[in-house]
């Protein structure tokens, strides 16, 4: 078990809530963000970094965290609205988003990188899915929920390949992009050096 800060500190004793997002930098799809608070006294081995698990792993524990969290809470904010405010605007609105109506309230909001200006204490960690076992939580559920997203994206548009790369600018996905063009899902300001 990694030495979160949650689990070490004064915080084991208070509610707290983890908020990470997925998808920020993706070519296609949504940017989604998730609230948790997990059960302290059920501790879910292998949370991490949801980049560092593998995607059975992964998906294994997202399982376990969503039957076991107190609260958790996913949001997905459209490519559209991506386009209309940016992507640090839509990440944030994403994080916000997840927050209304949670219950039990949290005595503290630990979020990953990103500031917010919300009513509850809050911090911001740098690389907090690293660092605090709440925001890995929401980082696993984040991810899972956004890959699962995009699996049924690729059913509808399997041009490009989306159950494979989930909307990240790889190499064959910008191929495909450059041979079909876009398709309703792409965010147009990401994709303008490749159409």
């Amino acid at each position: 078990m990694l030495e979160f800060i949650d689990l070490t500190d004064d915080l084991k004793n208070k509610l707290v809530c983890g908020i990470d997002e997925a998808g920020r930098g993706p070519l296609a799809g949504p940017v989604v963000a998730c609230a948790c608070i997990p059960d302290f006294s059920n501790i879910i081995d292998g949370v991490n970094d949801s980049k560092k698990l593998s995607p059975k792993k992964r998906l294994h524990v997202y399982k376990q965290l969503i039957e076991t969290s107190i609260y958790y809470k996913t949001v997905f904010i459209s490519e559209k609205i991506i386009d209309k405010i940016n992507i640090l605007e839509a990440t944030k609105l994403a994080m916000k988003e997840c927050l209304k109506g949670i219950n039990p309230f949290p005595d503290i909001v630990l979020i990953d990188a990103v500031s917010l200006d919300i009513d509850i204490p809050s911090k911001s960690i740098i690389k907090g899915d690293m660092k605090s076992y709440a925001i890995a939580c929401a980082s696993i559920i984040a991810k899972v929920e956004r890959d699962l997203k995009m699996i049924e994206y690729a059913k509808i548009y399997p041009e490009y390949g989306f159950e494979k790369h989930k909307g990240y600018g790889t190499k064959a996905h910008v191929k495909m992009l450059k041979k079909y063009g876009k398709c309703p899902i792409h965010r147009n300001t990401f994709i303008k050096n490749f159409v």
